[in-house]
């Protein structure tokens, strides 16, 4: 025993506990018969709906290089990493702010959405990665190689005007079962 706890101990004896107990009458409730209405629930639905919200934008195409992106051309705005020999068969693309969830958009990166009213050659899926500087407001860029054959048809035209951009529907996710 420690010094410290003898001296509280001496100058302050422990004291029995007292207990009282209160007596509480029983209390009896009386009820009565009531009918109770059962509300038939309606099953939820167990896929999403086969058409989801499509958003009208501006397309444009970039490349990896510093003078279209920041210093760091290689690294997309999720921290992914562009490989130098990127071709446009990946499909990654930039969004502007406006329409990330971070800003208070409906996307977030590694949202998988499509593409419609550019051309044949860049129509399709593509996977978000990367973010459009602050002054675009809705606003998509694709990721394109500058050595592919298309190169110099996509810079031609350039920009793309009432492109639309819907999310695509998420996969059913895997049920996991024991062997």
């Amino acid at each position: 025993m420690s010094i410290a706890l003898f001296l509280l101990t001496f100058l302050f004896p422990p004291r029995p506990l007292t207990t009282s107990v209160a007596v509480v009458p029983p209390v009896v409730a009386h009820m009565s018969a009531r009918s109770v209405s059962f509300e038939r629930r309606v099953a939820a639905p167990t896929h999403l709906p086969s058409t989801l919200p499509s958003y009208t934008v501006t397309a444009t195409v970039y490349n990896a290089e510093p003078s279209q992106t920041d210093a760091e051309p290689f690294v997309t705005a999720d921290n992914s990493r562009i490989s130098r020999h990127h071709t446009s068969k990946n499909r990654w693309m930039a969004l502007s702010r406006d329409m990330l969830k971070s800003h208070g958009g409906k996307f977030d990166y590694g949202d998988s959405i499509t593409v419609s009213g550019i051309s044949p050659a860049l129509d399709g899926n593509y996977v978000v990665h990367d973010t459009m500087n602050r002054r675009y407001r809705h606003r998509i860029d694709l990721l394109v190689n500058r050595h592919e054959a298309l190169y110099d048809e996509w810079v031609r035209f350039g920009k793309w005007d009432k492109v639309k951009i819907s999310k695509v529907n998420p996969a059913k996710p895997a049920v996991w079962q024991a062997s």
